[in-house]
């Protein structure tokens, strides 16, 4: 049962509606790949942070990973297990937080590692509690094809390449992080650990983990599942390593939907509906990527006679989320439903123009109920702005 088989008659939108039944799918799936494999997989809350389903994800992933102190605090107050982190950069005043919060952070470059390792000796003295430190690596091998979210692109600042490695002292290292795809399979993780091997292999001795971090889009019909569970055993082996990977796309794709509704149409060399949520403030990978949301009952343009731009509630002259046609005429109160909206697209809504942020939703199968779980209105807008 499908999180469109829901009853949304009477949802008050805009809102993020998450199918918990599709997320206990992928959920057995990444609890299948963990036993198979010995690795162990974070949940990214970059990519999906939807901390009501946390006592769900908890009984099947062991920790979450961090990118700021803020994500950090959230994983350890909501999901507990191991939470970890990696960040461009740290602040004294964050990075003092995160070895309170944190059981590993990975440092982003060799002069970061020689201000930061003395912090973190200073506080395991001080408080008994060690936490791991790694580095994050470049190893300059590229897998994605857009360069905004290619970190192996020339000039990138994520990560340490080999020559900019030199003969740093690695010694208060325990573990190397990588990151190379950006919703990829399994082969293009195969690739990338060749190239891994063959600039810092000789490292992997030393070593207790390493990180095969994110983008590996493991729950996608079609993934290649058994790939993946050799790689990582075979590597795990052959270098006497824990395996982790950190995917936050995996633990939320195809679980959810953004549920909107026509407010108007107007007609100007065309018709738009022009809708209760926006590309700009909710989804705003719809302009920087760029990307076509699918749309439940929408086509291309030209299937369908209807045809409509579909168009934002802001100001922003751009605020199009792109056209499609339909079997019928749209109408006003009439609620779209856009598809595979809960990872990534959740997390980077904003409160430009004072539009509300979409309401945060879960389905239950089993019973057919949607919970609201937040409501935001202005006290959210106004908090954030003084």
């Amino acid at each position: 049962m499908g999180v469109f088989d829901f009853d949304i008659s009477k949802l008050e939108t805009p809102a993020f509606v998450c199918d918990l039944g599709a997320l206990d799918r992928n959920l057995k799936l990444l609890e299948r790949v963990q036993a198979e494999s010995g690795c162990k997989i974070l949940l990214a809350l970059k990519g999906f942070a939807m901390w009501p389903t946390f006592d769900r994800v908890k009984q099947s992933l062991p920790g979450v990973t961090s990118s700021s102190t803020h994500e950090a605090r959230l994983g350890r107050e909501e999901f507990g297990g191991e939470v970890h982190a990696t960040a461009p950069a740290y602040s004294d005043a964050d990075f003092d937080e995160l070895l309170e919060l944190c059981d590993h952070i990975v440092i982003n470059s060799p002069s970061q590692l020689m201000r930061l390792a003395p912090r973190r000796d200073a506080f395991e003295a001080k408080t008994g509690k060690r936490v791991e430190l790694g580095l994050r690596v470049n190893h300059e091998h590229r897998e994605v094809e857009v360069a905004l979210y290619d970190p192996a692109a020339p000039g990138s600042r994520l990560g340490t390449t080999a020559a900019a490695l030199g003969d740093t002292d690695l010694s208060g290292v325990s573990g190397l992080h990588f990151h190379t795809l950006c919703e990829l399979g399994s082969d293009a993780l195969q690739r990338s650990l060749v190239a891994f091997e063959a600039k810092f292999g000789h490292l992997l001795p030393a070593m207790q983990w390493v990180n095969f971090g994110g983008g590996h889009h493991i729950t996608r019909p079609g993934y290649d599942v058994e790939l993946l569970i050799s790689l990582c055993r075979d590597f795990a082996q052959r270098h006497d390593v824990a395996v982790y990977l950190e995917p936050g796309e995996a633990i939320g794709l195809n679980t959810g939907v953004l549920v909107s509704s026509v407010l108007d149409i107007v007609d100007n060399d065309g018709l738009t509906a022009i809708l209760d949520t926006s590309a700009t403030a909710h989804m705003p990978d719809v302009l920087e990527m760029p990307y076509r949301p699918r749309i439940v009952g929408g086509h291309d343009p030209d299937v369908h006679p209807h045809r409509y731009r579909l168009g934002g509630l802001t100001c922003l002259a751009g605020d199009v989320i792109g056209e499609w046609s339909f079997e019928s005429p749209l109408r006003v109160g009439d609620k779209l439903v856009f598809e595979d909206m809960i990872h990534y697209t959740m997390v980077k809504t904003t409160t430009f123009n004072g539009v509300r942020l979409p309401s945060i939703a879960t389905a239950d199968p089993s019973t057919g109920a949607i919970t609201v779980h937040r409501r935001f209105g202005y006290e959210d807008y106004k908090g954030r702005l003084g």
